[in-house]
């Protein structure tokens, strides 16, 4: 009897791909991480226990077909587990890359609970789908027969994009508009490159600019064309454009110069990685080097602040949150790495007002948290513990709180559009539709800020329903007709 190349998690322990020592890495842009190995990955594949209750595959958003094309990888069978793979994600690489693993698939992984260490699913996700690249195993996008039906896509980033590929792929001419210069939303300009680097993201874009569909940058809704006018123009629309409001911070002094949002930090930094001539990072505006810095969060962007500060050459990095490690919301492998890298995390902590001096801010006053009751969410809410400020130096102070939705009837001048009362998109949650007949929503403008791996599942939900849509649309004009 053959060996069962499954079950080794006994004998073969829990071992990820080498990170690059901290003080190589932090000098430049590139993934921390190496690459497996051929042996090395079919090894962590084969410690999958192959359970009858995958719940690595029912936590993840997408639903993979995880123990499966682990199996498949152990075995050697490389092809095929891509095959498998790419059948439920349209980006499987860059969600092996930027996944909360921890949280999600590995998280709840049976042999991580039984105290062996967690199959390292990101890791064998992203070395399958790399080497189906190298390889030529991803083939291009077959559009079936032309359906004579065009639909607009407003948002250029993962939902937005899954949806372009696959009604693509069903036969409809798809146009894609999107306000920055290059596709890819936050995968491309939120993302620093040590977590994911550009030409992974650009290679998915050329491949679906080559099945045909066609990219308009630096187009802006409500400035280049109204919500009413591209709904003239398809026959469906739909709204991805995210959310990118930063949330505020009400505190003496906020509006120094040197207090900048998150976004325009990250959007600074990547720009400078794609060789762009940025104004705002030459004069030192939005360049952490030599400066104190501090941000201001607890969550994956205020983790992409501090390390693209480390990266920059800042003189020192701190990272105030309101909560503990254990609240953080925030992957703590991302924390684990920052500490790594020289981030120094002040916790318990909450900005009380900005000092400015002459060159614009100079320090922040901080006052100590103390966790109280749980608030709404469960979690126990933050309270300032009295007489306990302090203060840090500060030169550079990145506010990273998170996003909310910008006021898209207002910037779209579709008055029409109905929003929740947290300004994301009102949506049936049955058709996705918005309050406009044929015009759809998906991504973080429905749901709030989220994943990615959920937007890239709503992308491929929508596609669904808008198909259904337009099926039933040319049903309809036919049966006009006939009458």
């Amino acid at each position: 009897m053959a060996d069962n190349p499954m079950l080794k998690f006994v004998r073969v322990g829990q071992d990820y791909p080498a990170k690059r020592p901290a003080d190589e890495r932090s000098d430049d842009f590139g993934e921390i991480s190496r690459k497996y190995e051929m042996v090395k990955a079919e090894e962590q594949a084969s410690r999958c226990s192959q359970c009858g209750v995958p719940y690595c595959s029912t936590h993840c958003p997408l639903h993979n077909h995880i123990p499966d094309w682990l199996r498949l990888t152990a075995e050697g069978r490389l092809r095929e587990a891509y095959e498998l793979s790419n059948a439920t994600s349209t980006m499987p690489e860059i969600c092996g890359r930027i996944c909360p693993q921890d949280r999600l698939c590995e998280g709840n992984c049976v042999i991580e609970f039984s105290g062996h260490g967690a199959v390292t699913i990101g890791s064998v996700e992203k070395y399958i789908t790399d080497t189906a690249w190298e390889q030529g195993w991803v083939e291009p996008i077959r559009p079936l027969a032309d359906r004579g039906q065009s639909i607009g896509i407003i948002g250029a980033g993962p939902a937005g994009l899954t949806a372009a590929e696959l009604m693509r792929a069903r036969g409809y001419e798809v146009h894609v508009y999107d306000r920055h210069d290059r596709a890819g939303g936050l995968l491309t300009y939120g993302i620093p490159g040590f977590k994911l680097e550009k030409p992974i993201v650009m290679r998915r874009v050329e491949r679906l600019e080559a099945a045909g569909i066609h990219f308009h940058l630096g187009f802006a809704v409500g400035r280049d064309a109204t919500m009413a006018e591209l709904r003239e123009k398809h026959d469906a629309v739909l709204v991805a454009t995210g959310v990118y409001k930063p949330r505020a911070i009400k505190a003496p002094g906020v509006g120094s110069d040197g207090v900048v949002d998150a976004l325009d930090y990250l959007i600074t930094s990547n720009r400078k990685s794609f060789g762009d001539a940025v104004p705002a990072f030459e004069d030192g505006s939005l360049n952490a080097e030599g400066k104190n810095v501090v941000v201001i969060g607890g969550g994956d962007t205020a983790m992409d602040c501090v390390r693209t500060a480390i990266r920059q050459g800042a003189k020192s990095v701190k990272c105030l949150y309101r909560r503990d490690r254990a609240n953080m919301p925030g992957s703590q492998r991302e924390v684990a790495n920052a500490e790594e890298e020289g981030v120094e995390f002040v916790w318990l902590s909450a900005p009380e007002a900005f000092e400015a001096g002459d060159k614009g801010v100079s320090g922040v006053r901080v006052a100590k948290m103390r966790l109280g009751q749980p608030d709404a969410s469960g979690r126990r809410a933050p309270e300032p513990d009295p007489g306990s400020e302090f203060r840090v130096d500060a030169d550079l102070v990145i506010k990273a709180l998170g996003f909310d939705p910008e006021d898209l009837p207002k910037m779209f001048d579709a008055d029409e559009l109905s929003v929740t009362r947290w300004g994301t998109l009102r949506v049936d949650h049955k058709t996705m539709q918005t309050s406009m007949d044929g015009v759809f929503a998906a991504g973080d403008i429905v749901r709030g800020a989220s994943l990615v791996v959920w937007a890239i599942r709503d992308g491929r939900d929508v596609a669904e329903r808008m198909h259904a849509y337009l099926k039933t649309k040319v049903s309809a004009a036919r049966d006009k007709v006939a009458a």
